[in-house]
């Protein structure tokens, strides 16, 4: 019995971040396969491409699929729409991206995004002063 005491009661925080992590990262590396990652700077084909909106388009598609892969293997996916609602996308897109509407991304994630991109309410991202007290005064 002591060994089911131990598999019932052991803190297992530092274990399941770590799965996530692990899982999240061969989300993003079958992304990679499947979108792509772009040339490489300094190429001709990355020199074609600056100052077109392929390579945003590129992230922004990178992103949602990375989600779409991450919420396929029962993930949550907030990191993943953390850093598509900074570049801008809507509600809307992550929505479609996860097989949901809009209100219902909004609903699953939009708090938990808006308490980490602007936790002072003001409207700006969040800064180092928001985690430092020294410089936030």
């Amino acid at each position: 019995m002591e060994l089911v005491e131990r598999a019932v009661s052991a803190d297992i925080d530092a274990a399941a971040r770590a799965v996530i992590t692990a899982a999240a990262a061969e989300a993003s590396r079958h992304a990679d396969e499947i979108i792509g990652t772009g040339p490489l700077p300094g190429t001709d084909e990355w020199d074609a491409e600056q100052g077109t909106d392929i390579p945003n388009q590129r992230t922004l598609a990178w992103h949602l699929l990375s989600l779409r892969i991450q919420l396929a293997a029962g993930l949550d996916g907030i990191e993943t729409v953390l850093g598509l609602r900074f570049q801008g996308a809507t509600w809307a897109t992550i929505g479609k991206a996860a097989g949901m509407t809009r209100q219902s991304a909004h609903e699953r994630w939009g708090a938990r995004t808006t308490a980490l991109l602007d936790p002072t309410g003001t409207g700006l991202p969040r800064t180092v002063a928001d985690d430092d007290p020294e410089v936030a005064r």
